[in-house]
């Protein structure tokens, strides 16, 4: 007996070596920490060893700033930024080169990256700072300008994982993206747990967490607040090669945006599928739960309960009307100087949407100014959706003449108009309605359409 204790107390005390040999502080590879000096070389060298000796810990020090440009992130290897420490993304325009969508380099630059990797963590109560603001235009009432850009962006995103597997993503703070924030692309088996994610409502583009063609994830407990859309699922045509986005769940999340709150696409070339997104608080969103296919893909089998809404048009710089539910495929507008090359097929300019079927709306309660839209392109586009125990109290804020839903972006007129329903329908086909009530106090309503 006690040479079985003595033998595991051994194996403690070789476990405990293991874990302290297994940590590389940032600031033991030169950088300073002192929000001036750029460290990126010394991130990288640590990352690097790091990686190369098996993987463990890079640790980022309290109270300190790590200002740097360019970090990829290798397999193995657990960045962890105890409270207070900051990464800071250098703001000198000049320093991001690598484009985050491949050889489209249009919509912004990789800061903090990986590719074709495994096992990443990325932890602590620390914060990665995206800097947005250094990045932008003059402010506007409603937003920030978007500086002049022709065919390339130089935009960091804060955090673009591409081919990864096994990633988590935990109890960090995640602040002030540029672009769009957390990027997962044919990403398996994720957990983003317990962030909070909060970036500049004025800021265009500033998605929070974006899931493009992957698959396995895992969103929970998460608050989020951002310009753009907080987690979207999509699949871009620039990584195609990675296959369908499927067998998603959110839950226990609390979000505001000044776009759509959650959205799967508008760009999806591929099939989405298997979604549940549950228990979670939308607050002061320009639309609360949308599915916007523009492209060819298709969109099944997605789940949305227990809801709280609440919807407010803020501006026509973003899109949606204060829609608390949207369910659309509509093409896309045909393809200018930019859209021609990524938006669509190679060779083509004009688009076309797949179909949109069996999606479910359970025990959803909406404050809202606006109704539901629900609308496809031909009749049976938009199918087998499912209203059950829906809630809607529409209301009149004083700003928003109400009656107008948004198709944007889509090919022809991209408004609806006429009065403030309950559920708007235009072309879909096997609306199935249990439940729904409608508390009107607005002088506009036109009652329900079905």
């Amino acid at each position: 007996m006690r040479r079985i204790s003595f033998i595991i107390i051994i194996a403690s005390l070789y476990s405990l070596l293991g874990m302290a040999q297994s940590v590389y502080n940032v600031k033991d590879f030169g950088a300073k920490g002192d929000g001036v000096t750029d460290d990126a070389i010394a991130i990288q060298n640590t990352i690097n060893k790091c990686s190369r000796e098996g993987g463990g810990r890079v640790l980022f020090p309290r109270n300190s700033v790590f200002m740097a440009g360019p970090i990829e992130l290798k397999s193995n290897v657990e960045l962890h930024l105890e409270a207070t420490s900051t990464l800071l993304a250098n703001p000198d325009e000049n320093i991001y080169h690598m484009s985050a969508f491949g050889k489209n380099e249009g919509e912004g630059m990789l800061w903090i990256y990986a590719n074709h990797a495994e096992n990443i963590s990325i932890t602590g109560r620390g914060a990665i700072d995206g800097n947005g603001i250094a990045f932008m235009g003059a402010e506007l009432e409603d937003s920030y300008e978007l500086k002049p850009v022709t065919t390339f962006d130089p935009r960091p995103h804060p955090l673009t994982l591409i081919d990864v597997k096994h990633l988590l993503i935990r109890d960090v703070t995640i602040r002030n993206g540029a672009y769009w924030t957390v990027h997962l692309v044919g990403c398996d088996d994720a957990l983003i747990d317990g962030i909070s994610l909060l970036n500049n409502l004025k800021i265009r583009n500033g998605d929070g967490i974006d899931l493009d063609h992957s698959r396995n994830i895992r969103i929970a407990n998460c608050h989020i607040t951002s310009g753009d859309d907080c987690i979207c699922l999509k699949n871009r045509r620039e990584f195609e090669e990675y296959g369908p986005c499927k067998d998603i769940t959110v839950t226990n999340c609390v979000m505001a945006s000044r776009s759509c709150a959650i959205k799967i696409g508008s760009e999806n070339m591929d099939s989405i599928a298997n979604v549940v997104f549950d228990n979670c608080i939308i607050k002061a969103s320009n639309r609360g739960l949308g599915i916007q296919n523009r492209d060819e893909g298709t969109v099944t089998d997605v789940t949305f309960s227990n809801i709280q809404l609440d919807c407010r048009l803020w501006s026509d710089v973003w899109w949606g009307k204060a829609e608390p539910i949207y369910v659309t495929s509509y093409p896309r507008a045909n393809g200018n100087h930019k859209d021609a090359n990524w938006r669509f097929p190679k060779g083509e300019i004009e688009g076309r949407c797949g179909e949109v079927s069996r999606i479910f709306f359970n025990n959803i309660t909406a404050i809202a100014e606006n109704g539901c839209f629900i609308g496809g392109d031909t009749d049976d586009k938009v199918n087998n959706i499912y209203l059950n125990n829906v809630n809607l109290r529409l209301v009149d804020r004083g700003v928003y003449a109400g009656g107008v839903y948004d198709k944007r972006p889509c090919k022809g007129e991209g408004f609806v108009s006429g009065k403030v329903y309950g559920v708007y329908t235009e072309k879909a086909s096997d609306i199935y309605v249990d439940g729904l009530k409608v508390i009107n106090e607005r002088k506009d309503f036109g009652g329900d359409r079905n």
